[in-house]
């Protein structure tokens, strides 16, 4: 059976996944425990990261070299190195702030937020982004509803992203670029992955995407506040929130949750766009509305914001040689109101 200092000189030689030094290095073994009479190995390991889809492959490593050398059952627990050893070890490539691959200045970022689905979240992105597009500016959107993602369909996109050495080079359509999970799902099958392998994806659509030089990086998030949404808060330690929502009181509600994490995320919340807000009849010229009044205004004032823009409960016009189902036109009604918020982003982030 394996002695502990045994277990110590199998391990000393692996490297943390994040910090690529060993664990000799690190000091990352934290406590060994045997139990001869089952031959079982606990280890309890301190490294960079903690709960990642690399702790996980990490962990099976692990495990296959303790059993090839004599366990029969292997026990490991993770903790976080010391900040100081974080320091220490770390890349110079992670010790910048810079969140994109290939490009020497970060854009401005864009959660685009919702309490829950339905509201209109990506529809508004795709029309934001191409409302700031219009006004000049050099814009992405990176589709992080991984479960729900939809703005490929939305802009009508039917091709998919190259592939240049180890970096994926993004579909551009109306000049704007666009990442999504989408793109590397078949035949639209489910998304049946864990969080710590949708984490390391998003992950990968800020750091292994040829963007380029971007004034602005839209981001289509899940709804509510779960998984994903938490891993682009942590992703992106300072960014810009529109929260979207209905006049009706219930999604005003419900989306005060979202803007909340915001908030205690130090998130700067730009404002609230109120979809759906009415119905205007194309014979009487009579607003209608069908989800009542006062959602958006409320929203804001729970967060000490303003409604940047309210949309009108209508399609976009029909085009014959276009296909893009959610895109506004510019002269049409809803496109103008884009126009207008875009307008305000732009003021609020760059005056």
């Amino acid at each position: 059976m394996l002695t502990k200092e045994e277990v110590t000189n199998l391990l000393n030689p692996v490297k943390d996944p994040f910090l690529h030094r060993t664990f000799e290095e690190t000091g990352g073994i934290v406590e060994i425990n045997i139990r001869e009479e089952k031959k079982h190995v606990s280890v309890k390991l301190a490294i960079g990261k903690p709960n990642t889809a690399e702790q996980m492959e990490l962990q099976q490593e692990l495990v296959g070299v303790l059993k090839r050398n004599g366990a029969s059952t292997v026990g490991l627990r993770f903790e976080e190195l010391p900040e100081e050893v974080i320091k220490k070890f770390q890349p110079a490539s992670e010790e910048d702030d810079s969140v994109l691959g290939g490009t020497k200045t970060q854009p401005n970022f864009i959660a685009i937020a919702s309490g829950k689905g339905g509201v209109g979240k990506s529809t508004v992105t795709v029309n934001l982004a191409l409302a700031l597009r219009r006004l000049g500016k050099k814009v992405g959107i990176i589709d992080a509803d991984i479960y729900g993602f939809s703005v490929p369909d939305m802009m009508g996109v039917e091709e998919r992203p190259q592939v240049r050495g180890e970096t994926i080079i993004p579909v551009e359509r109306f000049g704007v670029k666009l990442i999504s999970m989408g793109f590397f799902v078949e035949d639209n099958s489910p998304i049946i992955w864990r969080g710590p392998m949708l984490g390391k994806m998003l992950s990968n659509f800020f750091k292994e995407v040829e963007w380029g030089d971007l004034d602005y990086l839209l981001l289509d998030l899940p709804p509510g506040t779960g998984d994903i949404a938490m891993d682009v808060h942590d992703l992106l330690p300072t960014c810009n929130e529109i929260i979207v929502t209905t006049p009706h009181p219930t999604a005003a509600f419900v989306a005060a949750r979202a803007g909340q994490m915001a908030l205690k995320t130090d998130h700067n919340i730009l404002g609230i766009v109120e979809n759906m807000s009415y119905f205007e009849s194309e014979k009487t010229g009579e607003k209608e509305y069908v989800f009542g009044k006062g959602g958006g205004d409320k929203l804001a004032e729970v967060l000490d914001s303003k409604v940047l823009g309210r949309l009108s409960l209508q399609q976009p016009y029909e085009e014959e040689d276009i296909f893009a189902p959610a895109i506004y036109q510019e002269d049409h009604p809803n496109g103008k109101e884009y126009h207008k918020i875009a307008a305000k982003v732009i003021a609020k982030i760059e005056e």
